[in-house]
């Protein structure tokens, strides 16, 4: 039955002759695990090919619902954590595993003798891998996304004539948005991977062409060995190792939830993708008017060295050993590139994240510059974003722990005083509280400091002036507001954050400047509070009974009421309340997210807990991983019956 219809299908379609023609190769110096790089290399393109469209099936490719969508999928649909896992892993695994296959090719001198058009088939899947990989990094809509994509975006901007053209082409305007999104999401899923599998037929036809190179030494290339089932076999077992290895890092080191894209956070450290990092760190190198040649120069060198080797290397010789020149070059610019690398992700955030990183370190003094409408804008927004809303206030709104800030000029306030009392509070006030905001670059101090020096203060409500100037030194230990599940707070709605799964890394940096004063160092409470009831604030870690669930959702409904609403605690007149973090938009929903996963996991409950796994990953593991070890024992065995599968041996000609 089968065979007839094996004949039926023949002979409307060349189906043997096309198999035939794929299988139908005989390897110089026979089959070789070193040869199954490029097959490593497709595996994973499958493997992104179909994690990728399932993904889409969920996705929404909107700055207010990509991260939430992904968080969905990752959490709620059955087995949509391995989805994601592998194509993640899959788009770094694949950066690897393509610079180990041109390394192989380099190493054997692969691309002489009429491969020229091969190797430069090859250098171009490797730009275009590249490119995939920038483009897919910020479509998570995440901070670290978000943050790779602003860096990676802004590198071009000192380019001369078409710097801010390429910036803006990218991005779909002057600051990333709703376009930056749409133009990135259709150059991943469309765009690229068709000029990826125009270059894979292209390059395949041109290694066809030629056939295998073989190895270098003619005594071995006497020898030759069928691609069918002796290469076949090797390159199976190679593809299988790559899933079980790409498993492996999916269950035991999924990726992060980094908590939702903020522009104006000042915790998160921008850095481009780990594959540019090399990139990243050249560029501080170039500061000045040397930086249009870092920018342009070194990625140019780079490509036209790759694209000019068949050219400059001519010489029949294939033997790595008697190669010198070329070996050498090649170990100091991986060397080079593997430095630039670590040093890359090592490296401190530097002063002015929105360019290619600047030349001054943060902390430093700022550069003065001339307060123009946009910055005064960006400050106001850095002043919410930044927490300075939940202890001061502007014309009277805001915090009441710090003095009103509309009234800075008047009171002498310089730009180079207040820059002093952003970054180091207490060298003015060795008492205070203030924490110390080194998080913020020189351009948002700047920002910072031009809105506060253009506020009046004729809109200051008297009294808010007079309790500012006239407020005496209090104790740190008594501004800690109260977390009380007895406050109206607890039968308000909560605020967009509780349905967002904040990043508790994040979450733990915000802590430690928004709320340890008031709560303690990780929760730990045991703060006074004169006038309420309780007499001090309860603990965070652990948290109240009332408060505590085990539902990661539960859990932050509960606590997110608090944060957004802020509350005052049962007592005759308690000398603290909990500001209204939300409602005076002193903290972004983003960072509200943050703050609540951490809660949850100083309380043990992960809030990025798998809701729905479809089965566990640890379980899934023990049953996939021996599942595919057997499979490829069966394969070797068949492959050791099959006819011809051992190599045979024949006189050159």
């Amino acid at each position: 039955m089968l065979s007839r219809v094996a004949k039926w299908l023949n002979d409307r379609w060349p189906f043997s002759t096309v198999i035939g023609a794929a299988l139908d190769e005989e390897i110089v110096g026979g089959s070789s695990y070193a040869y199954t790089l490029g097959s490593a290399v497709l595996t994973i393109i499958l493997i992104q090919v179909a994690t990728g469209i399932f993904q889409i099936l969920f996705y929404v490719p909107t700055v207010d619902h990509a991260y939430n969508s992904l968080g969905y999928l990752r959490t709620k649909v059955p087995f949509g954590w391995l989805i994601h896992g592998l194509h993640y892993w899959g788009a770094n695994a694949m950066i690897v595993v393509v610079v180990l296959h041109m390394t192989r090719v380099f190493l054997w001198g692969a691309y002489k003798q009429q491969r020229e058009l091969t190797w430069l088939f090859g250098v171009a899947l490797l730009l275009i891998t590249m490119g995939l990989c920038f483009t897919g990094g910020p479509l998570p809509w995440d901070q670290a996304g978000y943050w790779a994509a602003e860096v990676g975006t802004s590198i071009p901007g000192s380019i001369p004539v078409v710097g801010s053209l390429t910036t803006e082409l990218m991005r779909g305007g002057p600051d990333m948005g709703q376009l930056t999104l749409s133009r990135f999401f259709i150059l991943h899923v469309a765009l690229l991977p068709i000029a990826l599998f125009g270059l894979i037929v292209l390059h395949i036809v041109a290694f066809r062409v030629n056939g295998s190179v073989g190895p270098w030494e003619a005594r071995k290339r006497i020898t030759t060995g069928p691609f069918w089932p002796d290469q076949a076999f090797k390159d199976t077992m190679t593809a299988s190792a790559v899933v079980i290895m790409l498993i492996t890092l999916s269950v035991f080191f999924p990726p992060a939830f980094t908590g939702a894209a903020d522009p104006l956070s000042t915790t998160f450290t921008p850095k481009p993708e780990w594959n540019f990092l090399f990139l990243y760190q050249a560029l501080k190198y170039f500061q000045g008017p040397l930086e249009p040649l870092g920018v342009a120069g070194v990625p140019a060198v780079l490509v036209l060295v790759l694209m000019a080797l068949p050219f400059l290397d001519r010489s029949p010789e294939r033997n790595p050993l008697k190669r010198p020149f070329a070996l050498t070059g090649a170990a100091l610019l991986a060397a080079l590139l593997t430095i630039l690398t670590i040093a890359g992700y090592l490296s401190k955030p530097a002063a002015d994240t929105t360019t290619t990183g600047g030349s001054q370190e943060r902390g430093k003094q700022p550069q003065v510059a001339t307060a123009t409408p946009e910055s005064i804008s960006r400050g106001s927004a850095i002043l919410q974003s930044s927490g300075c809303a939940g202890c001061h206030a502007i014309k009277g709104i805001g915090g009441v722990i710090g003095p009103d800030l509309s009234d800075e000029t008047n009171r002498g306030r310089t730009h180079e005083w207040l820059s002093i009392q952003v970054r180091n509070p207490k060298a003015h006030f060795p008492e205070t509280i203030m924490p110390s905001f080194n998080k913020l670059t020189d351009r948002q101090v700047n920002d910072l400091i031009d809105y506060l020096l253009d506020l009046k203060s004729a809109g200051i409500p008297k009294s808010s002036s007079t309790s500012a100037q006239t407020a005496p030194a209090v104790n740190p230990a008594s501004q800690a507001p109260v977390l009380e599940s007895t406050s109206s707070a607890s039968k308000k709605w909560t605020g967009a954050a509780a349905n967002i799964i904040g990043s508790a890394e994040q979450g733990g940096l915000l802590f430690a400047t928004q709320c340890a004063s008031c709560h303690g160092p990780k929760g730990a409470g045991n703060i006074p509070n004169p006038g309420s009831d309780e007499g001090s604030v309860p603990s965070l870690n652990p948290i109240g009974r009332e408060l505590f669930s085990k539902d990661p959702q539960g859990f932050a409904d509960e606590i997110d009421r608090f944060i957004q609403h802020g509350s005052t605690p049962p007592g005759k007149e308690p000398g603290l309340r909990m500001p209204a973090f939300g409602d005076n938009s002193s903290l972004t929903q983003q960072q509200v997210s943050n703050i609540e996963a951490y809660i949850l996991k100083l309380n043990g409950v992960d809030r990025a807990e798998l809701i729905n796994p479809g089965m566990s990953p640890v379980n899934f593991f023990f049953l996939a991983v021996p599942g595919f070890l057997v499979i490829m024992s069966i394969l070797g065995g068949i492959y050791r019956c099959l006819p011809g599968s051992k190599q045979t041996g024949k006189e050159e000609e």
